[in-house]
């Protein structure tokens, strides 16, 4: 049997490919479905947002255990993107896509049937398996029809659908769960989930290349297989470039977590601002993202993956900052402001990056640790940044994360190799007459 590639060889190799690995066709079909799946499934998730923690109360529970149904779907997620990037490899994309689905239909479906608490549970973490699923496998696939040339702008629509669907589901979850009640919402998400599932079965192409990753390895025992993963997770894991953006995924991840879902409102209560308040200022981040992912795709594209991620780094540093020192209501919405001009521009191009240098073949594996890294972000920031804000104060949760920025920049501008070539001028031309 030849001697497998070294991951460094493997890299070069992908790197140097400039055409995706899928036709025209089946680019397009598969950009259709991605977007549109995922604006299904992130509508879902913000219709049960509003209504989960008092449906959870309605079950007589205490607010440690409501705060548990969050920590299950985000556990569910941390550890199932790994088996999932493994899965994308072997077995497809599709069947991610199309199957993580049906699991979110199912569980949300059974969430709403939920006679107690126990279940409701249970359901939760099947929920973030098939999150993790979906999400992992589209990652995936849009690596697959994408090249470096054009992935920043390509993950920067997939992205913009995404938040859309984030911005409008609250407001649907508010208003169906106080027409109908606190189930009605989960009945939504499964039926959105049931439709992204049926779109991504007729839409979304299936991209994996028979020859490429385990499919190539017929003959390859489970055992063999399993020591191939963890050789490469280990490669991974030694190699800087990874490393450093993996990094960076995680403290966005935290940031957005920790710091914008819990540490923020808290720090605006103390400071005398209303529900109302608050709500203007998230609705602001959140607008300066959705309008500036395309953008920011766009750049990291034409001016590569460091000359947007770095910047970015500092940026939301800097908003972090800034926030302690808001006293007043104007100040208060330039920190969110800047931060959400910094999170936006940061936006696709991580998962670019982790694109570009992922071995072929094995670029499930790779992303599926990659999310794992975010998802970690997710569940550590807040319970760091809260048990700073008790301990210490609000601003020293603030000053911690803008340190992790700080350090995640300046740690992907010493290690990670840009993968983006500047074009030259005509070039440039040329691309800007075809589009």
């Amino acid at each position: 049997m030849a001697r497998a590639a070294s991951l460094p060889d493997r890299v070069k190799a992908r790197e140097s490919d400039q055409e995706p690995a899928v036709s025209p066709a089946v680019r397009k079909r598969m950009l259709v479905g991605l977007m549109g799946q995922v604006f299904l499934s992130v509508l879902g998730v913000g219709i049960v947002g509003p209504v989960l923690p008092l449906y959870a109360r309605s079950f007589g529970v205490s607010a440690a255990m409501v705060g548990s149904l969050v920590t299950v779907f985000g556990l569910a997620r941390l550890f199932s993107n790994l088996p999932a990037g493994r899965l994308a490899d072997s077995l497809g994309r599709k069947p991610l896509l199309v199957g993580g689905m049906g699991m979110v239909s199912v569980s949300a479906l059974l969430s709403g049937l939920a006679p107690t608490f126990a279940p409701l549970l249970v359901f939760r973490f099947l929920q973030g398996v098939g999150s993790a699923m979906q999400t992992t496998g589209a990652m995936v696939a849009l690596s697959d029809v994408t090249t470096t040339e054009d992935r920043g702008r390509v993950m920067s629509l997939y992205m913009g659908s995404l938040l859309l669907g984030a911005s409008l589901g609250p407001t649907i979850g508010g208003f169906v769960g106080e027409q109908w009640g606190f189930r009605a919402p989960f009945f939504a998400y499964s039926a959105l989930a049931c439709l992204g599932t049926i779109w991504a079965f007729f839409l979304a192409p299936e991209t994996l290349r028979r020859g490429s990753g385990s499919r190539a390895r017929g003959t390859t025992g489970q055992n063999e297989g399993l020591g191939a993963t963890f050789g490469l997770l280990g490669k991974l894991l030694r190699d800087g470039r990874f490393v450093s953006v993996s990094f960076v995924s995680l403290v966005i991840f935290m940031a957005r977590a920790g710091s914008r879902t819990t540490v923020l409102p808290l720090f605006a209560d103390s400071i005398g601002l209303g529900p109302a308040q608050i709500g203007v200022v998230l609705t602001i981040m959140a607008a300066i993202n959705l309008v500036g992912v395309r953008p920011a795709g766009v750049f990291a594209d034409r001016f590569g993956r460091k000359a947007v991620i770095v910047p970015s780094a500092m940026l939301s540093a800097v908003a972090l900052v800034v926030f302690p020192m808001s006293y007043s209501y104007g100040t208060f919405i330039a920190a969110a402001a800047l931060w959400g001009l910094g999170t936006a521009f940061v936006g696709p191009a991580p998962a670019a990056y982790v694109a570009d240098i992922a071995p072929e073949g094995q670029r499930g594996t790779a992303m599926g640790l990659f999310k794992t890294f975010g998802d970690l972000g997710v569940t550590l920031g807040p319970l760091l940044l809260g048990w700073l804000s008790d301990a210490s104060s609000y601003a020293a949760a603030f000053r911690t994360n803008a340190v992790l920025f700080a350090a995640a920049g300046l740690m992907f501008a010493l290690l990670a190799r840009e993968t983006i070539k500047r074009p030259s001028r005509q070039s440039v031309t040329q691309r800007t007459e075809r589009t």
